[in-house]
């Protein structure tokens, strides 16, 4: 296979991102109306062809997302034509991730924040190799947060045209006990059955105090895109992100961002160390001198014999 330049696809991925970003402020959240997904109203001056599928209330979308989608994927295959594409639009069942390179895309990552303007939604760029993560973009045009990473070259979020590296803290502190870390965790649009009860059960055990065997941690935060959860850990404003439901669009170009900036990640289930991008089960801890694999371990413990059961 022919060396592949991974500066210019990253350059690439960036541009189109801050297109992606146009297209979806163009659509004026504020005045979308929410509904099921792919029947949603946008702005006159943004005109999308209706396409009208069922799906949950609570996983809501707009007509956006196709037009994104549709914009990335043309772009991206123009240019490298020999690459594969998954994206959450285009997905069909069976569609699996194989060694050559390939795009993962989710045109917008946080579509229920997007259709409500809760400023944390973003377009999520990933190029994975041999089915691992090696260049990630992910841009909120929202609040104009631009985070990036190659594999090899460090991660970096650009605010109001300032490049930082991440994390953010050129010396994190050490990782010590779940008590002392800021947790990003997530419901999902599926609340039924055993993967919620394992969820709540989880949620409940993070918050409690320690005098009822819960670990106490400082807080959960629900940010409602599992892209910008990774992006956070990445900078070391989360210490840990536990998720299970997502897909290989929501975490490849996070992963491979978190893991520039000494993150590490994991399986969602107790006891899978070598978690992978379709695996649709993750945890991910923010980069430390010391402690990670400690955090990992009681993060699993609160989970006790549970285990997420997600098909991919």
């Amino acid at each position: 296979m022919v060396e592949i330049n991974l500066q210019e696809i990253h350059d690439l991925l960036v541009t189109i991102a801050h297109e992606a970003g146009r297209l979806m402020l163009a659509a004026t959240p504020s005045h979308l109306s929410s509904g099921t997904k792919k029947n949603c109203k946008t702005n006159p001056s943004f005109p999308l062809p209706p396409q009208k599928l069922p799906h949950p209330a609570a996983d809501l979308v707009t007509e956006t997302d196709q037009a994104v989608e549709k914009m990335v994927s043309t772009r991206l295959l123009s240019a490298h034509p020999t690459f594969k594409f998954i994206g959450e639009e285009t997905y069909y069942p069976g569609q699996k991730l194989t060694d050559s390179p390939t795009f993962i895309v989710d045109p917008i990552d946080g579509t229920t924040n997007f259709v409500h303007a809760f400023p944390a939604f973003c377009i999520s760029l990933g190029l994975a190799v041999n089915k691992s993560p090696v260049v990630g973009v992910i841009y909120n045009p929202f609040l104009e947060e631009l985070y990036t990473g190659i594999k090899g070259k460090g991660s970096f979020v650009t605010r109001n045209g300032l490049k930082l590296r991440l994390p953010l803290k050129q010396e994190p502190e050490p990782l010590r006990d779940l008590s002392t870390c800021l947790v990003g965790a997530e419901w999902g649009s599926d609340r039924t059955g055993n993967n919620f009860e394992l969820k709540s059960k989880v949620f409940t055990k993070l918050a409690s105090s320690k005098e009822q065997g819960g670990a106490m941690v400082h807080s959960i935060r629900c940010v409602g895109s599992a892209a910008l959860n990774l992006v956070l850990v990445a900078a070391g404003q989360q210490d840990v992100f536990w998720e299970g439901g997502c897909w290989a669009w929501d975490v490849c170009a996070g992963w491979c961002i978190l893991v520039e900036a000494g993150g590490i990640m994991v399986g969602g289930n107790p006891g899978d160390w070598e978690a992978t991008i379709e695996g649709r089960k993750y945890l991910a801890i923010r980069g430390a001198p010391s402690g990670q694999k400690d955090i990992v371990e009681e993060m699993w413990k609160v989970i006790g014999d549970g285990k997420m059961d997600y098909e991919s």
